[in-house]
């Protein structure tokens, strides 16, 4: 039996919980499927991305456990240690 979702007729706003995800693998050529909401970092490091905006930026020493509420669109596979990321949208 699916899940009853009592919110199923409510607007989703960016402050909303995230409906969606997937693993992320890191690559210097590919974006992301989706813009994300929030990722959540598994294994703490450096996460090199590209915001939604299209600015680069370098978020260092991220603590594993994390999840961090940013729209990106990649995340660049050169200068990400960070691991066991998920997509959140």
């Amino acid at each position: 039996m699916a899940a009853t979702d009592l919110f199923e007729n409510h607007a989703t706003g960016l402050d909303a919980p995230a409906e969606a995800g997937m693993a992320i693998s890191p690559s210097d050529s590919t974006d992301l499927s989706h813009v994300t909401r929030a990722v959540y970092i598994g294994a703490g490091g450096d996460l090199r991305v590209i915001m939604h905006n299209g600015t680069e930026v370098t978020l260092r020493g991220l603590p594993a456990g994390m999840l961090l509420p940013i729209r990106i669109s990649r995340v660049w596979a050169t200068g990400t240690t960070a691991s066991n990321l998920v997509a959140l949208w």
